[in-house]
């Protein structure tokens, strides 16, 4: 069972390191869900040699995009692989709520040779059998997932059911709510191939500047915390 961080700042990147996680989704703006990182974030990581892998996700909100924002995401793809990204992770859908087929096939063979994850898009889709069929179709090596749902907690039975659904076809990834107080119960009762988590808490930064913003900072406690409580689990 592999441990993902999803590292927003060079914090993060750095806790990653230290505590060899066995690779990080590497985002931005964590507050608004997670956007596609900077150029010298993506570099940053790299130069440290974590296995990184880049979420392409253009604005915050749902996940039905226009041809323009499809031609960002493109010219965000194409950058990662100069750069020698190892894995991206993106979510399309339709307006309908169904997979967008049709623009993840066409990412997919313009850029093939990337570990492609879908992310937590996949909980909003309609049938996650049949949005599971099509990702294995389309040749996908992994899934984010709370189990459908919008707490891993909530989706713990179901989380289960993907697992043994997939069957080895694609990797399950929990994650949604992931902490110390559940993460040895989701390994156990979902089995998943991989957890992932960021170990954040709200912060107020910059209190005395006029910009002062509160934010998910990564906490190396928690993050301590929550490796501890799986830890016996892994052995």
């Amino acid at each position: 069972m592999k441990l993902e961080l999803c590292a927003a700042s060079i914090e993060a990147i750095t806790l990653a390191k230290s505590l060899d996680f066995d690779r990080i989704e590497l985002c931005q703006n964590l507050e608004q869900g997670g956007l596609t990182p900077s150029a010298g974030m993506i570099t940053y990581a790299l130069y440290h040699g974590i296995d990184t892998h880049v979420l392409i996700r253009p604005r915050a909100g749902g996940f039905c995009y226009s041809p323009a924002e499809i031609a960002v995401m493109e010219r965000d793809l194409a950058f990662c692989q100069q750069a020698g990204v190892q894995g991206v992770v993106v979510g399309i859908l339709k307006s309908n709520f169904d997979l967008d087929i049709e623009a993840l096939a066409s990412l997919k063979q313009q850029f093939p040779d990337f570990v492609w994850t879908f992310h937590r898009a996949f909980d909003e889709s309609i049938d996650w059998k049949r949005s599971m069929d099509h990702l294995i179709k389309l040749g996908f090596h992994r899934i984010l997932t709370s189990g459908f749902a919008s707490h891993v907690d909530i989706g713990l039975p179901i989380l289960s059911e993907m697992k043994q659904y997939a069957n080895g076809r694609i990797e399950i990834m929990a994650g949604g709510g992931v902490n110390a107080g559940n993460i040895a119960k989701i390994a156990k009762g979902a089995e998943p191939d991989a957890i992932h988590f960021s170990g954040t808490s709200k912060v107020l930064l910059d209190e005395d500047s006029a910009f002062s913003e509160t934010i998910l900072k990564v906490e190396e406690q928690r993050v301590q915390r929550i490796l501890d409580a799986v830890r016996g689990v892994l052995k």
